[in-house]
């Protein structure tokens, strides 16, 4: 028998894609499942981006690309930062990978040696824990609170930092409280380490989906003095409803990005070409279509918040971006249901699951004990009717 490494051994299977296995097993046994625990866009990729797709294989580029990305991509990149939050960067400050999860692993392992230390606040996406442990680095962890918005405090990260800290990873809007910074909460974090020597990664997949008037923040621009020490990663999968596609990108300093790219020549030879063309669509294409989603994702999460606010025991804050309501489940621990005792989040998520048909994440996978993530990307209709059940579940 083959020993396994101690590095498999210690990663944690995603919770969230673990969720979604245990309620597509509930289908297949023909029950009716309202399933909330996966973060991805339910509508379909927009016409002209498949349309693009299609003329790249038809046009040849079926081919290996620069492990990069191609030069189109990558100079699309550099152009949207600059129209859109004011950020001067070239092509040759852009890298191109499979997913903005495979970006962070990249600059992760770019940046990243055995002790260094990694600050996290939580709640915090699911992977991002086991991709620090993969570099042998190490995870500190900050406690933010439903309180203040699930948001991380200037003196908090001032008490978290020590000689040996390499790394902050923000994560604004957020997955999985829906959390969006303002502009001026990330620039009092970002003056706590300018007189430092820590960088910054900043996950801004979520960027398109905010609320209410309120708009993302690309870190990178808030003050010059750290701006080299940035390092930015987003991609098209949530703002342009492509996640099966995979397409991520980061955009840093040359250094960084020429460290990331020799990673992924290694690893992965390079990113999809005919996604990387579907992609320089997307960016190049008419926008209208995002704007469309968001406007819909808005309506949902009201609708969702709404729903959620009037059934007894349920408390949150209202989020301001991407698609998840985090919400407070302790009230409900001590009881018993069916043959379930709910004592966590993830026997409240299981029991929802088995006896409720609603498929919820449990906050213990992001941090977070007390609390159920819940992905509001699916259609009013099934929105509706998976916290219809809801509602009638937990009074038992």
């Amino acid at each position: 028998m083959i020993a396994i490494s101690d590095l498999a051994n210690a990663v944690k299977p995603s919770a969230t894609l673990a969720a979604g296995a245990k309620a597509r097993a509930l289908k297949a046994s023909g029950i009716t499942v309202y399933d909330y625990s996966l973060g991805e866009p339910d509508y379909t990729t927009p016409a002209h981006i498949c349309a693009a797709a299609e003329a790249a294989m038809k046009a040849g580029h079926t081919h290996y690309t620069a492990a990069n990305g191609i030069p189109e991509l990558r100079k699309a990149v550099a152009k949207y930062y600059g129209q859109k939050y004011g950020l001067t960067c070239t092509a040759e400050q852009v890298l191109i990978s499979n997913g903005a999860k495979h970006s962070i692993h990249n600059a992760l392992a770019a940046v990243c040696n055995p002790g260094d230390e990694v600050i996290i606040p939580t709640p915090y996406w699911v992977s991002y824990s086991d991709l620090v442990a993969m570099t042998g680095a190490k995870v500190v962890l900050v406690e933010t609170t439903a309180a203040s918005g699930f948001k991380m405090t200037p003196a908090q990260l001032q008490a978290a930092i020590t000689p040996k800290t390499k790394l902050l990873m923000l994560n604004s809007p957020s997955n999985p409280t829906g959390t969006v910074y303002t502009k001026a909460e990330l620039e009092a974090l970002v003056d706590v380490l300018v007189p430092t020597n820590v960088a910054i990664l900043s996950d801004e997949i979520y960027e398109h989906l905010t609320f209410g008037g309120v708009t993302p923040t690309c870190v990178a621009t808030l003050r010059p003095e750290i701006r080299d020490r940035v390092i930015t990663i987003s991609g098209a999968s949530k703002g342009y409803a492509m996640t099966g596609w995979r397409m991520g990108w980061t955009v840093a300093t040359e250094p960084v990005i020429k460290a990331m790219g020799n990673i992924q020549s290694q690893q992965a030879g390079c990113p999809c070409s005919i996604s990387q063309y579907a992609a320089l669509a997307a960016l190049e294409g008419q926008q209208e279509c995002v704007e469309e989603m968001r406007v819909e994702f808005e309506a949902r999460r009201d609708l969702v918040c709404a729903k959620l606010a009037a059934m007894p025991g349920i408390t949150f804050p209202k989020p301001d971006g991407a698609f998840y309501v985090f919400f407070d489940i302790t009230a409900f621990y001590g009881k018993t249901v069916g043959n379930i005792t709910i004592t966590d989040s993830l026997t409240f998520c299981t029991a929802a699951l088995e006896q409720a048909h609603v498929n919820l994440v449990a906050g213990v996978a992001f941090g977070a004990e007390g609390f159920a993530r819940m992905s509001y990307a699916s259609s009013r209709e099934q929105l509706e009717k998976g916290l219809e059940k809801l509602a009638a579940w937990l009074p038992k």
